[in-house]
């Protein structure tokens, strides 16, 4: 009896630290991913680019669609994926238009989107931080960095909608674009105004 008394209470206290961590694991399990769409309807892309070095030309992509995927807990594991139609750029006047849609700059015809995969954030504090991700235009990807501002902490489940500002400077030339240099400038200022609505809204 004394043995099997022995052996009972070594299973036992073997079991209690697994028990703990079964219970851990499903803690975590529980923490699911929080799944967003980006609303069309509420959010713009810009792209502005200095013109003749003493003023600066805007062009808009009014047309987009995105997810944004979050962990809580892990905002590294983050992901941000966000579509926007080239073809229905609008630019101020339709000289600027003709040229942004053309060959030598955006050539909607061959590449109709422009899309931006983030595929880690690190935040600075529960409403900034730096995106880093995959930037696609003109059929040339390059590693880019989006510096965000949320509304709100994006990492809490709500089930409210999440506005957010993001920018980055990219330079053309990296996309292919080397015409008008001595006219336009090289770096492009990118910035997206969006509104994120969770899943099922």
């Amino acid at each position: 009896m004394t043995i099997l008394r022995l052996i009972l209470a070594s299973a036992l206290a073997v079991g209690v630290p697994t028990a703990i961590v079964a219970q851990s694991g499903t803690a975590a399990a529980s923490q699911a991913t929080l799944n967003y769409r980006l609303d069309a309807t509420a959010s713009r892309v810009s792209a502005r680019v200095p013109f003749f070095g003493i003023s600066s030309k805007t062009a808009r992509f009014p047309q987009m669609s995105g997810d944004v995927r979050i962990v809580p807990g892990a905002p590294e594991r983050a992901v941000i994926d966000v579509t926007f139609d080239a073809r229905a750029l609008e630019a101020p006047d339709e000289t600027t238009l003709r040229r942004l849609r053309g060959e030598k700059f955006f050539w909607v015809e061959r590449y109709p989107t422009i899309r931006f995969v983030g595929t880690s954030i690190n935040l600075s504090s529960p409403t900034k931080g730096k995106v880093t991700g995959k930037l696609t235009a003109r059929g040339v990807t390059n590693t880019e960095t989006l510096e965000v501002t949320f509304a709100s902490d994006p990492t809490v489940e709500s089930r409210q909608a999440v506005r957010f500002t993001g920018e980055m400077e990219i330079d053309r030339r990296e996309y292919g674009m080397r015409s008008y240099q001595l006219i336009v400038g090289n770096n492009v200022d990118i910035k997206l105004d969006a509104r994120m609505v969770p899943r099922g809204m």
